[in-house]
C-alpha cells in the first residue's frame, strides 16, 4: 500500500512552522493513543503513522530530502518504515511531547501510561546516531539503479553480553523506584491532589541497575566493528542527494534503537557526457566533407551506440535532440534526452597534397561563407535551446 503524504498524515502546509507541526502531531498523537482506542489496530496504525510523518517533518535533513524527492528521498525507510519501530519506540523518541500534554516527566496521567493497563511504559530506550557515507556512481548505474554493498564501521550491539551492558546477566534492584521502573510524585492543586509518574532517571525505567559490567563493551552494549550493508540506490539520483537506510546506523546503548544510515550520492564524471539534471550532452565531431556532403555518425548512448543521420550541409555547432535518450526522472516515469552537438573538425595541420587540395576549394564561389537570414538567427536558435 502507497505511502500518504506526510503533510496530510498531519493536516498541515508545506510552509508550517515547528510549532505547528508539534501542535498537529500532538492533537493526532492524543486521538489515536493506544490508550484510549486498546485494541483498535487501525488507531494504533495512525497512531504510527502521525510519528512518522512528524519524524521526518520535524527534522530539517529529512524533511529537505523529502520536499526534493518524496518518499524516495528516505530510501523507503522513514521512522515507522522497515526499522523494527515499536509503540515503545515512538514514546522513547517522542516522550517530550507527551509529557507536554499531561504534565511534568513522561508519565501519561488518566490514561493508564503509556503501555496500558495503569502500568509504566517501560525503560527509556536509548537511540544510537546517525552515519553518513558517501557513495560513488556512475552515469551507468545511475541509468539503472544499484544495489550497492558498503562496509561501514559503526557500533554494533556487543555479543558477550547481548546488549545488556552486564557482565553474566548481573543486576542490583534500583534502590531509588524499587525495582518499579517509575517515580511517582504527588501533588497538590486547585482540583485537588494529582499524581503523576515519570521514568526513573537512574535505571531508565528498567527497575534494575548493572551489578558487574560487561568486560567487553563497559557496561554500554555496544562496541566497535565492521558491518556490510546493502543500499538499494533508485535509478535517477544526482550528485549531493542523500538518501536514509532506517536502523543500519550505530547500535542503541544497552539495547537501545539503531540510528539511520545517511547515503550521500557522489557522481563520477563521465568520459562522453555531461549532466544537467536528466539530460546530458555529448560532442560529436564530423569533417568537413561529412558536414558538407551529409554522413551517418555512430553515436553512444548509456545503453549502446546509435546510428545519428548528420544532413547535408550541417553547420557546426548545430544541436540535435535524442528524445528519451537521457537519465530517468526519479519518482516518476519520464526521461531526459540526449543532446548532441556537432562540431565541424578542424585539422591544426595539413600535409602539401591537402593544402593543394583546400586552395583549389579555397577558390569555389560556392564555398565562400554566404549565411542566409535564418542562418545568421542560428544563435538566437541556440539561446532557446537551453533557455
Amino acid at each position: 500500500m502507497a505511502k500518504r503524504d506526510y503533510y496530510e498524515v498531519l493536516g498541515v502546509g508545506k510552509n508550517a512552522t515547528p510549532e505547528e507541526l508539534k501542535k498537529a502531531y500532538r492533537k493526532l498523537a492524543l486521538q489515536y493513543h493506544p490508550d484510549r482506542n486498546p485494541g483498535d489496530k487501525e488507531a494504533e496504525e495512525k497512531f504510527k503513522e502521525a510519528a512518522e510523518a512528524y519524524d521526518v517533518l520535524s527534522n530539517p535533513d529529512k524533511k529537505a530530502r523529502y520536499d526534493q524527492f518524496g518518499h524516495a528521498g528516505l530510501d523507503g525507510n522513514g521512522f515507522g518504515a522497515g526499522g523494527g519501530m515499536n509503540i515503545n519506540d515512538i514514546f522513547s523518541q517522542f516522550g517530550d511531547i507527551f509529557g507536554d500534554m499531561f504534565g511534568s516527566g513522561r508519565g501519561f496521567s488518566g490514561f493508564g501510561g503509556f503501555g496500558g493497563g495503569g502500568q509504566s511504559r517501560g525503560r527509556t530506550v536509548m537511540r544510537g546516531s546517525n552515519l553518513r557515507v558517501k557513495v560513488k556512481l556512475t552515469l551507468e548505474e545511475i541509468d539503472k539503479g544499484v544495489e550497492k554493498k558498503l562496509k561501514v564501521n559503526k557500533y554494533v550491539t556487543c555479543r558477550t553480553c547481548g546488549g545488556s551492558g552486564a557482565k553474566d546477566n548481573s543486576y542490583d534492584t534500583c534502590s531509588h523506584c524499587h525495582g518499579t521502573g517509575v517515580i511517582t510524585e504527588v501533588r497538590r492543586t486547585l482540583l485537588g491532589q494529582m499524581q503523576t509518574q515519570s521514568v526513573c532517571p537512574y535505571c531508565s525505567g528498567a527497575g534494575r541497575t548493572i551489578k558487574h559490567k560487561c568486560p567487553d563493551c563497559n557496561g554500554e552494549g555496544i562496541v566497535k566493528s565492521d558491518e556490510v550493508i546493502k543500499v538499494n540506490i533508485p535509478a535517477g539520483v544526482s550528485d549531493g542527494m542523500q538518501l536514509s537506510k532506517s536502523g543500519s546506523g550505530n547500535a542503541g546503548p544497552r539495547g537501545g534503537v539503531p540510528g539511520d544510515l545517511i547515503i550521500v550520492v557522489e557522481e563520477l564524471p563521465h568520459d562522453n557526457f555531461e549532466r544537467q539534471e536528466e539530460n546530458l550532452f555529448y560532442n560529436a565531431f564530423i569533417t568537413f566533407p561529412e558536414a558538407a556532403l551529409g554522413t551517418t555518425l555512430e553515436v553512444p548512448t548509456l545503453s549502446g551506440k546509435v546510428k545519428v543521420k548528420i544532413e547535408q550541409g550541417t553547420p557546426s555547432g548545430k544541436v540535435l535532440r535524442l528524445k528519451g535518450k537521457g537519465l530517468p526522472a526519479l519518482n516518476s516515469y519520464g526521461r531526459g534526452d540526449l543532446l548532441v552537438c556537432v562540431n565541424v573538425w578542424v585539422p591544426k595541420s595539413v600535409n602539401r597534397e591537402e593544402r593543394e587540395m583546400l586552395q583549389k576549394l579555397q577558390q569555389s564561389e560556392n564555398l565562400k561563407p554566404n549565411p542566409t537570414k535564418q542562418e545568421r538567427g542560428f544563435f538566437d536558435k541556440m539561446k532557446d535551446l537551453f533557455n
